[in-house]
């Protein structure tokens, strides 16, 4: 998927296989792209999986990943080491979508800043049954559809910080990071996020009781 977008592929891979993130990277900045190919092929299942998660549509998300690629390529030189490179790449994926998304203003943006308190588990993480049955199963990916349906429709921060921290399970303070937030407005934003989830599911007790 993600193969061309900065180059073509060259030589054998399992040189690059064996090397470090860190290193990868020092050769990156040194101009070698069959490293920055190698760290293409670690990350692009997390990237184009978050970009799914906060797009909602396959095209959307190919475009956003590939996008986010191409620009880290171009300011790797950037990336001096401070955060994790996961959470660098992550900060691009969300700035790529942000900024498709101001492009379309097909959905307005709601202010965050006040802080509500609510119980960590407000809204719960979905847990498999490891011996589920049939209607089980069932209702297992009929309240998943419905979840991701309700996240679809949040707006852009809040479905971005409910993805990471519920999905991607990133911490507080990686989050923090990636939108470059204080943690404390991480966790205003993520309560009201998870509000909003609720009263969206309300209408779906049978599944969410």
């Amino acid at each position: 998927m993600l193969e061309n977008s900065v180059g073509a592929r060259a030589g054998s891979f399992g040189d690059y296989e064996q090397l470090g993130e860190d290193v990868l990277i020092e050769r990156c900045k040194a101009g070698d792209t069959a490293a920055f190919d190698e760290i293409v092929r670690r990350f692009e299942k997390r990237v184009f999986n978050y970009a799914l998660r906060v797009t909602g549509n396959y095209n959307d998300a190919c475009d956003v990943a590939q996008e986010a690629f191409i620009r880290a390529f171009h300011s790797i030189q950037t990336f001096r080491g401070d955060a994790k490179f996961a959470t660098w790449i992550y900060r691009i994926v969300t700035n790529v979508y942000l900024d498709e998304r101001k492009k379309l203003k097909s959905h307005p943006t709601t202010s965050l800043d006040d802080t509500i308190e609510l119980d960590e588990n407000s809204v719960t993480r979905q847990i498999e049954d490891s011996t589920p049955s049939p209607d089980e199963i069932v209702q297992t990916k009929e309240r998943m559809r419905i979840l991701q349906r309700a996240i679809n429709a949040l707006p852009d921060y809040q479905r971005i910080i409910i993805t990471l921290y519920h999905v991607e399970h990133r911490s507080y303070e990686e989050i923090a990071e990636i939108l470059k937030l204080p943690i404390g407005t991480v966790k205003s934003r993520l309560n009201r996020a998870r509000l909003a989830i609720a009263e969206m599911l309300e209408s779906e007790p049978e599944l969410f009781g």
